[in-house]
């Protein structure tokens, strides 16, 4: 994979082309970088006439941060995520699953647990998966009654459809 403009991606992606990418300006680009939130991994800015390169990681961190802005989330809010998820999760943060919800972040660790990471991991909240109440549910109906196999050959237990009149 390379780029048309700044070779090839182990080669990195100048400011200006790393705030096309994303979708923000150089100077939120600048800002973001100098404030800490998200600092060039492949060269940093030492002094006049040096440049920024920003890895691919690191463009995917910035997107992030971009959508999560675009969600209503305060900057503030958002610094306190990625420390939370730089944290806990290493470089792996790009797999993260977030549920953002009136002003809430939680972390989808699995397909039963979230984590608030306003709060910084303080509330998990155990989720139902309910495709799984429903097979549940289908394999108990699909099984013979004790009473009705007791009884042998009695009236059929009614369908689900029937139950529900549909």
């Amino acid at each position: 994979m390379t780029t048309t403009t700044t070779g090839s991606v182990a080669e990195g992606f100048s400011g200006k082309r790393t705030a096309e990418i994303v979708g923000i300006t150089y100077r939120q680009l600048d800002y973001w970088a100098r404030t800490d939130l998200v600092r060039p991994s492949l060269a940093d800015a030492a002094g006049s006439g040096s440049r920024r390169r920003y890895s691919y990681r690191d463009l995917l961190e910035l997107k992030i941060i971009k959508k999560l802005l675009d969600a209503g989330l305060r900057l503030e809010t958002v610094r306190d995520v990625f420390s939370y998820l730089r944290e806990n999760l290493g470089e792996d943060v790009a797999s993260a699953n977030l549920v953002i919800s009136d002003g809430q972040v939680m972390l989808a660790t699995s397909d039963q647990e979230m984590i608030d990471l306003i709060r910084q991991g303080q509330g998990v909240l155990n989720l139902l998966p309910l495709e799984g109440v429903k097979a549940e549910i289908d394999a108990v109906v699909a099984l013979p009654s004790p009473s009705s196999a007791a009884q042998g050959a009695g009236p059929a237990e009614p369908t689900a459809e029937a139950a529900t009149g549909r």
